[in-house]
């Protein structure tokens, strides 16, 4: 007789403490997967993070004013060109008062907000074409339109004949590298958003 209660209690206390442990590594086991499988998850959504348009547009557009507008600013002070930093308010205002530091500062503001707009209109017509090409066209199509047409139609810059050949290689030179930059950002963040919807419809 106490020999059967010494193997029952023994038994007892085995299975009393073997089940906390198998509850104990279960639960752990199954919270780590379920760390793993989150952090996995994130992981994939990060990766798998597909670029706002607008919000992309505004920060290229802004970025290229910023950068460009003061490369133009800077060809104007060392008199590589003579088209004033504020061409853009030139219609409206005065020429001769072009020169101040306030419509520098405002033809830089223009600068911007004409290359924001520059970049809505390359991702809704150009985004899907590659390489740097398209960009440099780009440029070179809007210093066409300011130069060529529109601009000498509305006074925002003089004609060619008067500006000179030191002006018009500048400012075209400048503004298809203002294209470029554009251009080859965009394209290139657009391919990228278009792989990884591939990789996400495959996932």
């Amino acid at each position: 007789m106490s020999g059967t209660s010494d193997s029952r209690r023994g038994g007892e206390d085995a299975g009393a403490a073997s089940s906390p442990r198998g509850g104990e590594d279960a639960g752990t086991g199954s919270s780590r997967q379920g760390e793993e499988t989150g952090t996995t998850s994130s992981r994939r959504g990060g990766e798998g993070a597909v670029t706002e348009p607008i919000a992309y547009c505004l920060k290229i557009g802004f970025f290229a004013g910023i950068i460009w507008g003061f490369v133009r600013w800077l060809a104007v002070a060392l008199n590589f060109t003579s088209v004033p930093a504020a061409f853009l308010a030139d219609p409206w205002v005065r020429r001769s008062a072009l020169a101040s530091g306030y419509w520098q500062t405002v033809g830089y503001v223009l600068f911007i907000v004409m290359s924001i707009v520059a970049a809505f209109v390359y991702y809704a017509l150009l985004k899907p074409l590659r390489g740097p090409l398209p960009g440099l066209m780009f440029g070179a199509a809007w210093w066409a339109v300011f130069y060529l047409a529109v601009g000498p139609a509305i006074g925002a810059v003089p004609p060619l004949r008067k500006i000179g050949w030191n002006s018009i290689l500048t400012d075209l030179c400048l503004f298809t590298v203002w294209g470029l930059f554009i251009g080859y950002s965009i394209a290139f963040e657009y391919h990228e958003d278009v792989k990884r919807e591939r990789k996400l419809a495959g996932a």
